[in-house]
């Protein structure tokens, strides 16, 4: 997660193959979208950079380190430590090419769930939750925030350690910084990561992770780190690097419980919608209690009313062909740590699973196809044309593109649920 980042999916401060995000452990690698995925799908291989071009950019950037030397010192930077840390770092092509190549990639979110919380991803965690029973309830007992989602993040972001990346952070942010396409935010990352290396928790080449900078077992991007990472062992280090995962667990504790992690609260509950439920009210902002949404005709997925865990919204993260969730507020604490819905339900349904939870019940409709970047782009560009609001084009189903979605289907007679699809986009060129 790098809290913010997503690992190549997905981070409340972790993201380790989306968009950075501020104030998450990690970059964000998915958008607030109810269906897109959050790693992004296999690609073709990159063709090469021409070696005249890496020459230049090699030169320009081993200048662009001298240069960013003199800021650094300037933001406390020991010049003894900078240089350690920058000893052998070069720029690195393959990290830009990473980069420029995330948003044209989507999986749809039953493909995501599919292998968040796969048979294997839950067997996993339930042996790690046995194998580290006793300090994940020694964390749980701490933070206050359920030893089963601890885990599931732990699952989701790096497979309960065993992919927690092995790239040079200096490096990557490095290479990216100086790339410039985000810099502020990667320049303000690698700082961070010359603050960690310099209150001597890990040493330069022993900060590995991903290529976006999120690091250790729970994908924390530096910035993140130095806001939310614990010395939970009482060893002097906040070490989330090592093979014990005992302080990259509670750091991930303690980044939910500083955004209101409520212990005993689901993140969410699979439900049933009444015949002829009015999809208007499957919004974010319309909040009821399970009572209120029960005399509505919404009942868990078991066929029982959904018990009193506080107010809660309706998600269809597949439209009304897929499955539908109450959500409560730990789905938005979830958020913070990644903002895809794909990324906070497959963390939420793996902690459930490994809970001893059942499947989600309903069916999703596989075989669908997607829309491709660009024509995510189409459509809001069609959308605005027709009148409807919405901030930018940027191929991004957010909550804003979503509501311009059902105002559209409302005013065409159609189901308002939201969904981005290609009978949507194929809507649009006709009206």
């Amino acid at each position: 997660m790098a809290l913010g980042l997503i690992a190549g999916t997905v981070a409340g401060p972790v993201l380790a193959t989306g968009t950075p995000v501020d104030g998450a452990t990690r970059p964000v690698v998915r958008p607030t979208v109810p269906l897109t995925q959050i790693r992004p799908a296999a690609r073709p291989q990159e063709a090469p950079m021409p070696q005249i071009q890496v020459a230049a950019s090699s030169a320009r950037f081993q200048q662009w380190i001298k240069s960013f030397r003199g800021r650094a010192l300037a933001r406390g930077i020991n010049g003894n430590i900078f240089d350690r840390a920058f000893r052998g770092v070069k720029y690195d092509p393959a990290i830009i090419a990473k980069d420029r190549h995330q948003s044209e990639f989507t999986k749809q979110i039953w493909d995501y769930l599919d292998s968040a919380a796969s048979p294997v991803r839950v067997k996993n965690g339930q042996a790690a939750l046995r194998k580290y029973r006793r300090t994940l309830e020694q964390i749980e007992a701490r933070y206050g925030v359920d030893k089963e989602v601890v885990a599931a993040i732990w699952g989701v972001e790096s497979a309960y350690g065993a992919q927690r990346g092995d790239v040079d952070i200096i490096q990557a942010l490095a290479t990216l910084a100086f790339d410039g396409r985000r810099g502020k935010f990667f320049e303000a990352q690698l700082i961070a990561a010359l603050k960690i290396i310099q209150s001597g928790d890990v040493r330069p080449r022993a900060m590995k992770g991903s290529w976006a900078g999120a690091m250790g077992h729970t994908q924390f991007i530096p910035t993140s780190y130095l806001a939310y990472a614990q010395d939970f062992n009482g060893d002097g280090k906040r070490d989330i690097w090592s093979n014990d995962p005992t302080d990259a667990l509670a750091s991930t504790a303690s980044y939910l419980a500083k955004f209101g992690w409520q212990k005993g609260q689901p993140w969410g509950v699979e439900v049933f919608l009444p015949k002829g439920f009015n999809f208007g009210l499957a919004n974010r902002k319309i909040l009821k209690t399970p009572s209120e949404w029960g005399a509505l005709g919404v009942r868990a997925a078991s066929g029982k009313p959904v018990p009193n865990y506080g107010r809660a919204s309706i998600l269809l993260p597949a439209g009304s062909a897929g499955a539908a969730f109450m959500i409560f507020n730990n789905f938005a604490v979830i958020e913070k740590y990644n903002k895809a819905d794909a990324y906070v339900i497959g963390v939420g349904h793996l902690s459930d699973r490994l809970a001893g939870g059942p499947p989600i019940k309903a069916s999703w409709p596989r075989g669908y196809a997607p829309l491709s970047f660009r024509q995510k782009k189409e459509m809001q560009r069609r959308l605005i044309r027709k009148g409807f609001e919405l901030e930018k084009v940027d191929g991004i189903i957010g909550p804003n593109t979503i509501n311009a979605i059902r105002a559209f289907q409302q005013s065409v007679g159609v189901t308002p649920d939201g969904y981005p699809s290609q009978d949507l986009l194929k809507l649009l060129k006709r009206r």
